[in-house]
C-alpha cells in the first residue's frame, strides 16, 4: 500500500512543490514550472529556510557538505513521511527499508573534483578533514541513501539502485517484493537526480556542431538527435521536437496492508506489480518501435489477475520525443485492439521536466492521486496531439473525468530498458 507522498520538484512563484495539493495543484492544470535562460529548465527553488524548517538540527559539520541531490531527496523524504503520519526520528522508520534511485551524477561531480585536484603535501589539517567529509558523503551516486539512512537510523535495507529514468520505478519493484515476501513492513522509495544546465547548454552545442557526422552514419537503429533544448517540450504534440530537463525528488512511503491498517494510514493505493524489460538490440543507445519488450513488461505485470480492459488509464512515460511517442502508441494498439482510442494517457513531463529518477516514484504518486480525484491530468504543453496516436492524450488544461481502479505507469532507460508499474485503488 502507497500510505504517504511527498516532492521536492519544480514549482511556480519562487516556491517548490512539497506535497501531493502542490502537485495536484500543477498537474491537474496541465501548468508548466519549466522556464527559459537559454534553455528550457525545471529548476528546485529551495531556500535554506525551506530545508532548516523540515530538517532542524542536523549538525553542520554534515549538512554544510550536502549538495542539492542531498537537499531535496531529504526533504521529500520528510513530506512523503509526514504525509504518512510517520516520524523518521522518532523511530518509526527504524526497520524500514530506505531505497533510493539514481540516474545522474552531476551533484558529485564537484565533490569528486575537489578530491582530485587536492594536494595532500599542502592542503592544512582542518581544510583536509573537510574535504574529507564532503567526499565520503558526495562522491558516490549512493550519497543521498547515506544520508537519509542516518536521517532515519534505519536498521533496514539501504541502498540505491541507478537505471536512468527507470531507477526509482525498479526500486518501486524491490520495495513491492519485500513486503509481499515478509522482509520488511515498510519501504520508502526516493527517486532523485540533478542535472547541471551548464551541461546542458554545452550537449547542445555539441549536438549542434554533431548533427551531420551523426545523420551520415546514423542507421535505422539508431535514434534522431533532437534538434534543441531551447523550444518548450511538448509530449504527445504534433510539434514535439526536444526534451527539457528537470531537478528534483519525489519519495513514497510504502506498507504492508496490515501495518497500514494496525496504525490507521490513508491508503493512497496499491502498487500491485512492476516489471522490467529490454529491447535486446546490440545498440547501448538505441530502442526499437515496435513496442513489444514493453507489451511484454504490462503483461507480465497483469499476469492472471487483471484484464488489459479493467485498465483505463495509463500514465505515459513520453518526454517529447518522438521514438518514444512512437513505441508506446504502438504498444498499446497491440495491448488494447480496437479499444486504444478509448484509452486515456498523459504524460506530466512537461510540467517539471524530464528529471530521471524520480520519474517513476512522481508517476505512481500521480496516478494514484488521479485514481483518488476521479479524474485525469492533461497532458503539459500538448495541445495539438499528433496524428500518429492511437490513445487520447487528454490534450489542454483541464482534468478528464474518469473512474477508475486500475492504471499502469510507464517508464524507460537509454538502451531499450523498460519498466511497467500496475496500480490498483485500495479496495480492488
Amino acid at each position: 500500500m502507497v500510505t504517504g507522498i511527498g516532492f521536492c520538484l519544480p514549482g511556480q512563484g519562487g516556491r517548490p512543490v512539497l506535497t501531493a495539493d502542490d502537485l495536484w495543484n500543477v498537474a491537474s492544470r496541465g501548468a508548466s514550472c519549466l522556464m527559459k535562460d537559454d534553455v528550457y529548465f525545471g529548476s528546485v527553488d529551495l531556500s535554506d529556510a525551506m530545508f532548516d524548517e523540515r530538517l532542524p538540527g542536523i549538525p553542520p559539520f554534515f549538512s554544510r557538505h550536502y549538495t542539492a541531490a542531498h537537499r531535496f531527496g531529504l526533504v521529500s523524504l520528510v513530506e512523503a513521511c509526514a504525509d504518512a503520519e510517520l516520524d523518521p526520528r522518532s523511530g518509526d522508520l527504524s526497520d524500514a527499508a530506505i531505497l533510493v534511485g539514481r540516474g545522474g551524477v552531476d551533484a558529485n561531480i564537484d565533490s569528486y573534483l575537489s578530491v582530485l585536484r587536492a594536494d595532500p603535501e599542502t592542503i592544512q589539517a582542518a581544510e583536509a578533514m573537510e574535504l574529507f567529509i564532503a567526499a565520503e558523503q558526495a562522491v558516490t551516486p549512493s550519497d543521498v541513501a547515506l544520508v537519509q539512512g542516518a536521517l532515519t537510523c534505519s536498521k533496514g535495507p539501504n541502498f540505491t539502485v541507478s537505471a536512468g529514468c527507470a531507477s526509482s520505478a525498479v526500486q518501486i519493484g524491490i520495495a513491492r517484493r519485500m513486503i509481499a515476501c515478509g522482509e520488511v513492513d515498510v519501504a520508502v522509495v526516493t527517486g532523485v537526480d540533478v542535472f547541471s544546465v551548464k551541461l546542458i547548454r554545452n550537449i547542445q552545442n555539441l549536438l549542434r556542431g554533431a548533427q551531420n557526422t551523426y545523420d551520415a552514419i546514423r542507421s535505422d537503429d539508431m535514434p534522431s538527435l533532437l534538434p534543441s533544448f531551447d523550444s518548450l517540450m511538448r509530449p504527445y504534440d504534433r510539434r514535439a521536437d526536444c526534451i527539457n530537463h528537470g531537478e528534483g525528488s519525489v519519495t513514497i512511503v510504502m506498507e504492508s496492508r496490515e501495518h497500514a491498517s494496525r496504525r490507521g494510514a490513508h491508503l493512497y493505493g496499491q502498487v500491485l506489480n512492476q516489471a522490467t524489460t529490454r529491447d535486446g538490440l546490440a545498440n547501448p543507445l538505441a530502442c526499437e518501435e515496435t513496442g513489444s519488450e514493453l507489451v511484454a513488461a504490462v503483461r507480465r505485470c497483469l499476469g492472471d489477475r487483471v484484464g488489459i480492459d479493467q485498465v483505463p488509464y495509463v500514465h505515459g512515460g513520453s518526454d517529447g520525443n518522438v521514438v518514444v511517442t512512437a513505441f508506446e502508441a504502438n504498444a498499446v494498439t497491440e495491448l488494447y485492439g480496437s479499444g486504444a482510442r478509448d484509452l486515456l494517457m498523459s504524460s506530466q513531463e512537461g510540467c517539471f521536466g524530464h528529471n530521471g529518477a524520480p520519474a517513476g516514484c512522481l508517476g505512481v504518486a500521480l496516478t494514484l492521486l488521479m485514481m483518488e480525484h476521479g479524474e485525469v491530468c492533461p497532458t503539459a504543453n500538448c495541445e495539438e496531439p499528433a496524428d500518429n496516436l492511437t490513445f487520447d492524450p487528454v490534450p489542454g488544461v483541464r482534468t478528464r473525468p474518469l473512474d477508475f481502479d486500475y492504471a499502469l505507469s510507464f517508464n524507460y532507460q537509454v538502451g531499450g530498458v523498460k519498466s511497467a508499474i500496475l496500480l490498483g485503488s485500495p479496495d480492488v
